[in-house]
Protein backbone atom coordinates (compact mmCIF):
# COMPACT_ATOMS: atom_id res chain seq x y z
CA UNK A 1 0.00 0.00 0.00
CA UNK A 2 1.36 3.14 -1.08
CA UNK A 3 1.40 6.08 1.39
CA UNK A 4 -1.35 8.20 -0.28
CA UNK A 5 -3.39 5.24 0.20
CA UNK A 6 -2.79 4.54 3.66
CA UNK A 7 -3.54 8.22 4.28
CA UNK A 8 -6.63 7.95 2.15
CA UNK A 9 -7.52 4.45 4.37
CA UNK A 10 -6.47 6.59 7.89
CA UNK A 11 -8.43 9.56 6.87
CA UNK A 12 -11.67 7.43 5.74
CA UNK A 13 -11.85 5.39 8.93
CA UNK A 14 -11.80 8.40 11.05
CA UNK A 15 -14.24 10.18 8.74
CA UNK A 16 -16.76 7.36 9.45
CA UNK A 17 -16.00 7.36 13.08
CA UNK A 18 -16.75 11.45 13.06
CA UNK A 19 -20.23 10.57 11.22
CA UNK A 20 -20.91 7.73 14.09
CA UNK A 21 -21.17 10.82 16.41
CA UNK A 22 -24.34 11.89 14.71
CA UNK A 23 -26.21 10.15 16.79
CA UNK A 24 -25.47 11.73 19.22
CA UNK A 25 -25.34 15.16 18.13
CA UNK A 26 -27.78 15.52 15.54
CA UNK A 27 -31.66 16.02 15.81
CA UNK A 28 -34.21 17.10 12.98
CA UNK A 29 -35.73 20.10 12.46
CA UNK A 30 -39.33 19.20 13.83
CA UNK A 31 -37.79 18.53 17.46
CA UNK A 32 -38.08 20.85 20.12
CA UNK A 33 -34.26 20.99 21.50
CA UNK A 34 -33.13 22.37 24.61
CA UNK A 35 -29.59 20.44 24.58
CA UNK A 36 -26.73 22.46 23.31
CA UNK A 37 -25.80 22.39 19.71
CA UNK A 38 -23.84 23.65 17.66
CA UNK A 39 -24.32 23.40 13.54
CA UNK A 40 -21.60 24.84 10.81
CA UNK A 41 -23.36 25.58 7.71
CA UNK A 42 -21.36 25.41 4.68
CA UNK A 43 -23.38 26.24 1.26
CA UNK A 44 -20.60 25.59 -0.83
CA UNK A 45 -21.88 24.66 -4.40
CA UNK A 46 -18.72 22.43 -4.83
CA UNK A 47 -20.01 20.85 -8.02
CA UNK A 48 -18.26 21.54 -11.77
CA UNK A 49 -17.86 25.28 -11.96
CA UNK A 50 -17.48 25.35 -15.53
CA UNK A 51 -21.39 24.13 -15.64
CA UNK A 52 -22.04 26.39 -12.40
CA UNK A 53 -21.34 29.43 -15.17
CA UNK A 54 -24.35 28.28 -16.83
CA UNK A 55 -26.68 30.00 -13.82
CA UNK A 56 -26.58 33.10 -13.64
CA UNK A 57 -25.86 35.04 -10.06
CA UNK A 58 -24.69 31.77 -8.87
CA UNK A 59 -22.59 33.10 -6.25
CA UNK A 60 -25.51 34.29 -4.61
CA UNK A 61 -27.03 31.43 -4.29
CA UNK A 62 -24.80 30.36 -0.66
CA UNK A 63 -27.52 32.44 0.14
CA UNK A 64 -30.21 29.48 -0.64
CA UNK A 65 -29.41 28.05 2.73
CA UNK A 66 -29.79 31.00 4.85
CA UNK A 67 -33.18 29.25 6.18
CA UNK A 68 -30.65 27.22 8.66
CA UNK A 69 -31.52 29.43 11.02
CA UNK A 70 -34.84 27.82 11.84
CA UNK A 71 -32.63 25.91 14.18
CA UNK A 72 -31.96 29.27 15.78
CA UNK A 73 -35.36 28.85 17.24
CA UNK A 74 -33.91 25.87 19.84
CA UNK A 75 -32.60 28.38 22.61
CA UNK A 76 -29.39 26.74 22.99
CA UNK A 77 -28.30 26.15 19.32
CA UNK A 78 -25.86 28.48 17.52
CA UNK A 79 -24.92 28.64 14.75
CA UNK A 80 -22.16 29.63 12.02
CA UNK A 81 -22.63 30.72 8.88
CA UNK A 82 -19.59 30.66 6.13
CA UNK A 83 -19.89 32.68 2.52
CA UNK A 84 -17.88 33.55 -0.16
CA UNK A 85 -18.72 37.11 0.36
CA UNK A 86 -19.95 38.86 3.61
CA UNK A 87 -23.67 38.92 3.88
CA UNK A 88 -25.52 42.29 3.57
CA UNK A 89 -26.66 43.06 7.36
CA UNK A 90 -30.63 43.38 5.55
CA UNK A 91 -30.62 39.74 4.47
CA UNK A 92 -29.87 38.43 8.13
CA UNK A 93 -31.98 40.60 9.54
CA UNK A 94 -34.76 39.68 7.62
CA UNK A 95 -34.16 35.73 8.36
CA UNK A 96 -33.89 36.53 11.63
CA UNK A 97 -36.93 38.70 12.09
CA UNK A 98 -38.53 35.35 10.61
CA UNK A 99 -38.35 33.36 13.52
CA UNK A 100 -41.19 32.77 15.33
CA UNK A 101 -41.54 33.10 18.96
CA UNK A 102 -37.28 34.02 18.88
CA UNK A 103 -36.79 37.45 20.14
CA UNK A 104 -34.04 38.33 17.02
CA UNK A 105 -31.54 40.21 19.66
CA UNK A 106 -31.58 36.11 21.44
CA UNK A 107 -31.13 34.69 17.81
CA UNK A 108 -28.03 36.74 16.92
CA UNK A 109 -26.19 36.14 19.67
CA UNK A 110 -25.92 32.79 18.95
CA UNK A 111 -25.35 33.45 15.44
CA UNK A 112 -21.65 33.74 13.70
CA UNK A 113 -20.80 34.92 10.22
CA UNK A 114 -17.62 34.65 8.36
CA UNK A 115 -16.41 34.84 4.99
CA UNK A 116 -13.47 34.09 2.84
CA UNK A 117 -13.78 37.48 0.89
CA UNK A 118 -13.07 35.64 -1.82
CA UNK A 119 -16.00 35.95 -4.86
CA UNK A 120 -13.88 34.14 -7.28
CA UNK A 121 -14.91 30.70 -9.39
CA UNK A 122 -13.75 28.16 -6.57
CA UNK A 123 -16.31 26.40 -4.44
CA UNK A 124 -15.95 28.21 -0.62
CA UNK A 125 -15.42 24.80 0.60
CA UNK A 126 -11.81 25.19 -1.06
CA UNK A 127 -11.57 28.76 0.03
CA UNK A 128 -12.05 27.92 3.34
CA UNK A 129 -9.31 25.35 3.42
CA UNK A 130 -7.00 27.56 1.28
CA UNK A 131 -6.93 29.57 4.68
CA UNK A 132 -6.08 28.03 7.57
CA UNK A 133 -6.95 31.19 9.75
CA UNK A 134 -10.11 31.34 8.89
CA UNK A 135 -10.33 27.72 9.96
CA UNK A 136 -8.65 27.89 13.32
CA UNK A 137 -11.08 30.72 14.03
CA UNK A 138 -13.83 28.57 13.19
CA UNK A 139 -12.28 25.91 14.96
CA UNK A 140 -12.39 28.41 18.03
CA UNK A 141 -16.39 28.62 17.88
CA UNK A 142 -16.77 24.75 18.07
CA UNK A 143 -17.11 22.36 20.61
CA UNK A 144 -16.50 19.00 19.47
CA UNK A 145 -18.94 17.16 21.38
CA UNK A 146 -21.84 19.43 20.25
CA UNK A 147 -20.90 20.68 16.72
CA UNK A 148 -21.27 18.95 13.54
CA UNK A 149 -21.46 20.39 9.78
CA UNK A 150 -24.05 20.87 6.90
CA UNK A 151 -23.41 21.50 3.79
CA UNK A 152 -25.16 22.20 0.32
CA UNK A 153 -23.63 18.90 -1.41
CA UNK A 154 -20.60 17.09 0.08
CA UNK A 155 -17.43 15.87 -1.82
CA UNK A 156 -13.79 15.34 -0.64
CA UNK A 157 -13.23 19.12 0.24
CA UNK A 158 -16.34 18.75 2.97
CA UNK A 159 -14.79 15.80 4.09
CA UNK A 160 -11.58 17.20 4.60
CA UNK A 161 -13.21 20.70 6.04
CA UNK A 162 -14.46 17.76 8.57
CA UNK A 163 -11.43 16.15 9.47
CA UNK A 164 -9.48 19.02 10.06
CA UNK A 165 -12.06 20.57 11.97
CA UNK A 166 -12.78 17.44 13.68
CA UNK A 167 -16.68 17.82 13.83
CA UNK A 168 -19.21 15.01 11.78
CA UNK A 169 -20.45 16.03 8.15
CA UNK A 170 -24.44 15.67 8.22
CA UNK A 171 -24.13 14.71 4.11
CA UNK A 172 -23.63 11.40 2.13
CA UNK A 173 -20.13 10.47 2.23
CA UNK A 174 -18.22 11.50 -1.07
CA UNK A 175 -17.36 7.89 -1.80
CA UNK A 176 -21.00 7.78 -2.59
CA UNK A 177 -21.31 10.02 -4.66
CA UNK A 178 -21.73 8.55 -7.86
CA UNK A 179 -24.84 7.17 -6.59
CA UNK A 180 -26.38 10.27 -7.34
CA UNK A 181 -25.21 10.39 -10.79
CA UNK A 182 -27.34 10.25 -14.16
CA UNK A 183 -25.73 6.91 -14.58
CA UNK A 184 -26.20 5.72 -10.65
CA UNK A 185 -29.29 7.04 -10.45
CA UNK A 186 -30.51 4.81 -13.21
CA UNK A 187 -28.62 1.88 -11.73
CA UNK A 188 -29.92 2.28 -8.58
CA UNK A 189 -34.00 2.63 -9.83
CA UNK A 190 -33.39 -0.84 -11.51
CA UNK A 191 -32.06 -2.46 -8.31
CA UNK A 192 -35.22 -1.05 -6.84
CA UNK A 193 -37.71 -1.86 -9.19
CA UNK A 194 -38.37 1.63 -10.13
CA UNK A 195 -39.78 2.36 -13.30
CA UNK A 196 -37.69 4.37 -15.60
CA UNK A 197 -36.61 5.79 -19.07
CA UNK A 198 -34.50 3.18 -20.95
CA UNK A 199 -31.19 4.22 -21.78
CA UNK A 200 -27.66 3.84 -22.21
CA UNK A 201 -24.27 2.91 -20.53
CA UNK A 202 -22.24 5.75 -19.10
CA UNK A 203 -19.38 6.93 -21.68
CA UNK A 204 -17.06 9.30 -21.54
CA UNK A 205 -16.14 9.14 -25.50
CA UNK A 206 -18.74 11.03 -28.03
CA UNK A 207 -17.89 8.23 -30.47
CA UNK A 208 -19.32 5.66 -28.05
CA UNK A 209 -21.98 7.81 -26.95
CA UNK A 210 -23.29 7.35 -30.54
CA UNK A 211 -22.88 4.06 -30.50
CA UNK A 212 -25.05 3.67 -27.32
CA UNK A 213 -27.39 5.94 -28.68
CA UNK A 214 -28.22 4.03 -32.22
CA UNK A 215 -28.54 0.65 -29.74
CA UNK A 216 -31.10 2.58 -28.21
CA UNK A 217 -33.14 3.71 -30.83
CA UNK A 218 -32.85 0.08 -32.36
CA UNK A 219 -34.52 -0.81 -29.05
CA UNK A 220 -37.19 1.37 -29.00
CA UNK A 221 -37.58 2.20 -33.19
CA UNK A 222 -40.77 4.49 -32.54
CA UNK A 223 -38.74 7.03 -30.62
CA UNK A 224 -39.22 10.49 -31.58
CA UNK A 225 -36.37 11.96 -29.12
CA UNK A 226 -33.40 10.87 -27.42
CA UNK A 227 -32.02 13.25 -24.22
CA UNK A 228 -28.08 13.38 -23.77
CA UNK A 229 -27.45 13.90 -20.39
CA UNK A 230 -24.19 15.19 -19.29
CA UNK A 231 -23.49 12.51 -15.92
CA UNK A 232 -22.90 15.97 -13.65
CA UNK A 233 -25.70 18.29 -14.84
CA UNK A 234 -27.85 19.92 -12.77
CA UNK A 235 -30.95 21.62 -13.12
CA UNK A 236 -31.58 20.18 -16.55
CA UNK A 237 -28.88 22.51 -17.72
CA UNK A 238 -26.88 19.98 -18.81
CA UNK A 239 -28.85 18.09 -20.96
CA UNK A 240 -29.41 17.98 -25.11
CA UNK A 241 -32.08 16.60 -27.20
CA UNK A 242 -30.99 14.57 -30.23
CA UNK A 243 -34.72 14.94 -32.66
CA UNK A 244 -34.79 11.55 -34.19
CA UNK A 245 -37.27 13.27 -36.80
CA UNK A 246 -33.87 14.81 -38.77
CA UNK A 247 -32.33 11.05 -38.77
CA UNK A 248 -35.00 8.82 -40.76
CA UNK A 249 -33.01 7.88 -43.57
CA UNK A 250 -30.72 5.99 -40.94
CA UNK A 251 -33.93 4.88 -38.67
CA UNK A 252 -33.66 1.24 -37.31
CA UNK A 253 -35.34 -0.96 -40.61
CA UNK A 254 -34.00 1.51 -43.30
CA UNK A 255 -30.35 1.66 -42.57
CA UNK A 256 -27.35 -0.67 -40.87
CA UNK A 257 -26.19 -0.03 -37.60
CA UNK A 258 -22.99 0.94 -39.25
CA UNK A 259 -25.01 4.20 -40.92
CA UNK A 260 -26.76 4.68 -38.09
CA UNK A 261 -24.07 5.58 -35.67
CA UNK A 262 -22.54 7.90 -38.19
CA UNK A 263 -25.33 9.90 -38.84
CA UNK A 264 -26.31 10.12 -35.26
CA UNK A 265 -22.40 11.36 -34.52
CA UNK A 266 -22.85 14.09 -36.78
CA UNK A 267 -26.18 14.54 -35.41
CA UNK A 268 -24.79 15.25 -32.14
CA UNK A 269 -23.18 18.53 -33.29
CA UNK A 270 -26.39 20.04 -34.18
CA UNK A 271 -28.66 18.98 -30.72
CA UNK A 272 -30.60 21.26 -29.05
CA UNK A 273 -29.06 22.29 -25.83
CA UNK A 274 -31.40 23.26 -22.65
CA UNK A 275 -28.37 25.47 -22.24
CA UNK A 276 -29.09 28.82 -24.30
CA UNK A 277 -25.43 29.73 -24.52
CA UNK A 278 -24.25 25.84 -25.18
CA UNK A 279 -21.95 24.97 -27.75
CA UNK A 280 -21.08 21.72 -29.49
CA UNK A 281 -17.42 21.92 -28.63
CA UNK A 282 -17.82 23.07 -24.93
CA UNK A 283 -20.43 20.44 -24.46
CA UNK A 284 -18.05 17.28 -26.42
CA UNK A 285 -15.84 18.32 -23.99
CA UNK A 286 -17.89 18.07 -21.17
CA UNK A 287 -18.56 14.99 -22.23
CA UNK A 288 -14.89 13.97 -21.93
CA UNK A 289 -14.80 15.30 -18.40
CA UNK A 290 -18.07 14.20 -16.85
CA UNK A 291 -19.15 11.19 -19.32
CA UNK A 292 -23.14 11.03 -20.29
CA UNK A 293 -25.06 8.76 -20.91
CA UNK A 294 -28.57 8.52 -23.61
CA UNK A 295 -32.49 8.46 -22.47
CA UNK A 296 -35.63 7.62 -24.14
CA UNK A 297 -37.53 11.19 -24.03
CA UNK A 298 -40.94 10.43 -22.57
CA UNK A 299 -43.44 11.99 -24.92
CA UNK A 300 -46.85 12.78 -24.01
CA UNK A 301 -49.78 15.16 -24.53
CA UNK A 302 -50.21 16.16 -20.84
CA UNK A 303 -47.03 15.80 -19.24
CA UNK A 304 -45.83 16.77 -15.45
CA UNK A 305 -42.62 16.95 -13.89
CA UNK A 306 -43.20 15.99 -10.01
CA UNK A 307 -40.67 15.70 -7.16
CA UNK A 308 -40.19 13.90 -4.20
CA UNK A 309 -37.50 15.10 -1.55
CA UNK A 310 -36.86 12.41 1.44
CA UNK A 311 -34.30 12.48 4.32
CA UNK A 312 -31.84 9.41 5.62
CA UNK A 313 -30.75 10.26 9.38
CA UNK A 314 -28.19 8.69 11.08
CA UNK A 315 -29.98 5.95 12.13
CA UNK A 316 -30.54 5.01 8.69
CA UNK A 317 -34.32 5.31 8.83
CA UNK A 318 -35.89 7.12 6.00
CA UNK A 319 -38.12 9.79 6.12
CA UNK A 320 -40.31 11.32 3.51
CA UNK A 321 -40.62 15.35 3.78
CA UNK A 322 -42.33 16.40 0.55
CA UNK A 323 -43.76 15.97 -3.00
CA UNK A 324 -43.63 18.94 -5.67
CA UNK A 325 -44.53 19.21 -9.10
CA UNK A 326 -41.87 21.38 -10.84
CA UNK A 327 -41.88 24.49 -12.68
CA UNK A 328 -39.87 23.87 -15.82
CA UNK A 329 -38.64 26.52 -19.11
CA UNK A 330 -35.83 26.52 -21.33
CA UNK A 331 -36.09 25.41 -24.70
CA UNK A 332 -37.65 21.93 -24.28
CA UNK A 333 -39.16 22.30 -20.80
CA UNK A 334 -36.11 20.37 -19.05
CA UNK A 335 -34.43 23.77 -16.88
CA UNK A 336 -35.71 23.76 -13.30
CA UNK A 337 -37.55 26.82 -12.60
CA UNK A 338 -39.26 26.42 -9.35
CA UNK A 339 -41.93 24.30 -7.54
CA UNK A 340 -45.58 23.86 -6.43
CA UNK A 341 -46.47 22.18 -3.00
CA UNK A 342 -47.29 19.76 -2.85
CA UNK A 343 -47.45 17.68 -5.95
CA UNK A 344 -51.60 16.73 -7.59
CA UNK A 345 -53.25 14.50 -5.42
CA UNK A 346 -53.30 11.93 -8.32
CA UNK A 347 -50.01 10.92 -8.02
CA UNK A 348 -48.00 12.49 -4.62
CA UNK A 349 -48.81 9.26 -2.80
CA UNK A 350 -47.18 6.81 -5.41
CA UNK A 351 -43.79 9.58 -5.24
CA UNK A 352 -43.88 8.99 -1.67
CA UNK A 353 -43.76 5.10 -2.17
CA UNK A 354 -41.53 5.13 -4.71
CA UNK A 355 -39.59 7.62 -2.90
CA UNK A 356 -39.48 5.32 0.38
CA UNK A 357 -37.96 2.66 -1.40
CA UNK A 358 -35.33 4.35 -3.33
CA UNK A 359 -34.34 5.82 0.19
CA UNK A 360 -33.84 3.06 1.50
CA UNK A 361 -31.96 0.79 -1.04
CA UNK A 362 -29.41 4.74 -0.55
CA UNK A 363 -29.53 3.94 3.20
CA UNK A 364 -28.47 0.34 2.97
CA UNK A 365 -25.45 1.73 0.76
CA UNK A 366 -24.90 4.15 3.16
CA UNK A 367 -26.13 7.51 1.93
CA UNK A 368 -27.21 9.87 4.69
CA UNK A 369 -29.20 13.29 4.90
CA UNK A 370 -31.04 14.77 1.80
CA UNK A 371 -32.11 12.83 -1.51
CA UNK A 372 -35.04 14.37 -4.05
CA UNK A 373 -36.05 12.31 -6.72
CA UNK A 374 -37.36 13.72 -10.33
CA UNK A 375 -39.59 11.88 -11.95
CA UNK A 376 -41.77 12.37 -15.51
CA UNK A 377 -45.57 11.97 -14.95
CA UNK A 378 -47.62 11.55 -18.07
CA UNK A 379 -51.44 11.04 -18.06
CA UNK A 380 -53.31 8.48 -19.69
CA UNK A 381 -56.25 8.19 -21.86
CA UNK A 382 -58.23 6.71 -18.47
CA UNK A 383 -57.01 9.77 -16.82
CA UNK A 384 -54.18 7.92 -14.67
CA UNK A 385 -50.68 9.16 -14.48
CA UNK A 386 -48.17 6.85 -15.04
CA UNK A 387 -44.45 7.55 -13.33
CA UNK A 388 -41.18 7.40 -14.27
CA UNK A 389 -37.62 8.23 -12.14
CA UNK A 390 -35.44 10.06 -14.09
CA UNK A 391 -32.73 11.54 -11.64
CA UNK A 392 -31.64 11.41 -7.92
CA UNK A 393 -30.19 14.41 -6.42
CA UNK A 394 -28.15 13.22 -3.33
CA UNK A 395 -28.01 16.98 -2.31
CA UNK A 396 -29.78 19.91 -1.19
CA UNK A 397 -31.85 21.11 -4.26
CA UNK A 398 -34.44 23.74 -5.57
CA UNK A 399 -37.16 22.00 -3.19
CA UNK A 400 -35.10 22.20 -0.35
CA UNK A 401 -34.83 25.87 0.95
CA UNK A 402 -38.58 26.66 0.47
CA UNK A 403 -40.11 23.36 2.06
CA UNK A 404 -37.44 24.81 5.01
CA UNK A 405 -39.30 28.51 4.61
CA UNK A 406 -42.81 26.85 5.41
CA UNK A 407 -41.55 24.90 8.24
CA UNK A 408 -39.80 27.78 9.78
CA UNK A 409 -42.86 30.44 9.10
CA UNK A 410 -45.64 28.25 9.78
CA UNK A 411 -44.40 25.52 12.72
CA UNK A 412 -46.40 23.32 11.06
CA UNK A 413 -45.49 19.76 10.10
CA UNK A 414 -46.13 16.77 6.98
CA UNK A 415 -48.93 14.45 7.66
CA UNK A 416 -47.62 11.24 5.35
CA UNK A 417 -51.83 10.06 5.11
CA UNK A 418 -52.71 12.57 2.70
CA UNK A 419 -49.16 14.18 1.44
CA UNK A 420 -50.53 17.56 2.71
CA UNK A 421 -48.65 20.13 5.09
CA UNK A 422 -50.18 21.48 8.60
CA UNK A 423 -49.81 24.31 10.97
CA UNK A 424 -50.70 22.78 14.30
CA UNK A 425 -54.17 24.55 14.38
CA UNK A 426 -54.59 21.48 11.36
CA UNK A 427 -54.69 23.98 8.38
CA UNK A 428 -53.25 23.03 5.28
CA UNK A 429 -50.70 25.17 3.50
CA UNK A 430 -49.55 25.02 0.04
CA UNK A 431 -46.76 27.26 -1.86
CA UNK A 432 -45.61 28.30 -5.19
CA UNK A 433 -41.21 29.00 -5.17
CA UNK A 434 -38.97 29.98 -7.40
CA UNK A 435 -35.50 30.76 -7.84
CA UNK A 436 -35.60 32.54 -11.22
CA UNK A 437 -37.97 35.78 -10.84
CA UNK A 438 -36.20 37.61 -13.10
CA UNK A 439 -36.24 40.87 -15.01
CA UNK A 440 -34.05 43.59 -16.88
CA UNK A 441 -35.76 46.29 -14.70
CA UNK A 442 -34.88 44.62 -11.42
CA UNK A 443 -31.67 45.41 -11.63
CA UNK A 444 -29.96 47.60 -9.21
CA UNK A 445 -31.72 46.94 -6.44
CA UNK A 446 -30.12 46.77 -3.24
CA UNK A 447 -31.80 44.34 -0.25
CA UNK A 448 -32.68 47.40 1.51
CA UNK A 449 -34.71 49.08 -1.53
CA UNK A 450 -36.10 44.89 -1.70
CA UNK A 451 -37.49 45.80 2.24
CA UNK A 452 -38.35 49.01 1.61
CA UNK A 453 -41.03 47.94 -1.85
CA UNK A 454 -41.87 44.69 0.94
CA UNK A 455 -43.17 47.08 3.68
CA UNK A 456 -44.84 49.70 1.13
CA UNK A 457 -46.72 47.17 -0.56
CA UNK A 458 -47.38 44.94 2.26
CA UNK A 459 -45.57 41.73 0.79
CA UNK A 460 -44.12 40.45 4.70
CA UNK A 461 -44.80 36.94 5.38
CA UNK A 462 -48.11 37.49 7.68
CA UNK A 463 -47.38 35.37 10.79
CA UNK A 464 -51.22 35.73 12.45
CA UNK A 465 -52.99 35.21 9.16
CA UNK A 466 -49.96 32.40 8.07
CA UNK A 467 -49.98 33.43 4.49
CA UNK A 468 -47.87 35.81 2.26
CA UNK A 469 -44.16 35.68 0.98
CA UNK A 470 -40.51 34.92 2.14
CA UNK A 471 -37.74 36.22 0.10
CA UNK A 472 -34.61 34.71 -0.80
CA UNK A 473 -31.38 35.25 -3.31
CA UNK A 474 -32.12 38.89 -1.90
CA UNK A 475 -28.33 39.63 -3.24
CA UNK A 476 -28.63 38.22 -6.80
CA UNK A 477 -31.24 41.42 -7.67
CA UNK A 478 -28.46 44.82 -8.20
CA UNK A 479 -26.49 42.63 -10.67
CA UNK A 480 -28.67 40.07 -12.29
CA UNK A 481 -32.07 41.58 -11.56
CA UNK A 482 -32.82 38.04 -9.99
CA UNK A 483 -34.96 37.08 -7.03
CA UNK A 484 -35.89 33.99 -5.05
CA UNK A 485 -39.34 33.49 -3.13
CA UNK A 486 -41.79 31.45 -1.50
CA UNK A 487 -45.00 32.41 -1.72
CA UNK A 488 -47.48 30.40 1.30
CA UNK A 489 -50.96 30.05 1.15
CA UNK A 490 -54.11 28.80 2.59
CA UNK A 491 -55.07 26.99 -1.00
CA UNK A 492 -53.41 26.56 -3.91
CA UNK A 493 -55.09 29.59 -5.60
CA UNK A 494 -53.87 31.94 -2.85
CA UNK A 495 -50.14 30.80 -3.40
CA UNK A 496 -50.44 31.53 -6.89
CA UNK A 497 -52.28 34.95 -6.10
CA UNK A 498 -50.04 36.04 -3.76
CA UNK A 499 -47.28 35.52 -6.52
CA UNK A 500 -48.65 37.30 -9.07
CA UNK A 501 -49.14 40.67 -6.31
CA UNK A 502 -45.42 39.89 -5.54
CA UNK A 503 -44.47 39.96 -9.56
CA UNK A 504 -47.25 43.36 -9.66
CA UNK A 505 -45.58 45.29 -7.43
CA UNK A 506 -41.89 44.80 -7.72
CA UNK A 507 -42.80 45.69 -11.63
CA UNK A 508 -44.75 48.62 -10.41
CA UNK A 509 -41.98 49.89 -8.33
CA UNK A 510 -38.90 49.10 -11.42
CA UNK A 511 -40.61 50.52 -14.14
Amino acid sequence: MTSESANWAFDDSKFRQLQAQLTACWQPLDCFDRAPRQILVIPSLSLDQEELRKVEGVHHYEERLLFSLLHLRNPNTSLIYVTSQPLHPSIVDYYLELLPGIPSSHAQNRLRLFSTYDGSQQPLTEKILQRPRLVERIRQCLSPQEAYMVCFNSTTWERQLALTLNIPLMAVSPALLDLGTKAGSREIFSACGVPHPQGSYLTHCVKDLAVATAQLWEQQPDLKRIVIKLNEGFSGEGNALLMLNELQGVAPGKAPHGERVVGILEALKHMRFQYVHETWEHFNRKIEELGAIAEAFIEGEIKRSPSVQGHITPFGTVEILSTHDQILGGPDGQIFLGCRFPADAAYRLALQDIGRRVGETLAQRGALERYSVDFIAVQKDDQTWELNAIEINLRKGGTTHPFMALQLLTNGSYNLEDGQFYTPQGQPKYYRASDNLQKDHYKGLLPNDLMDIIMIEQLHFNSIAGTGAAFHLMGCLSEYGKLGLTCIGNTPEEAERIYERVVTALDSETR
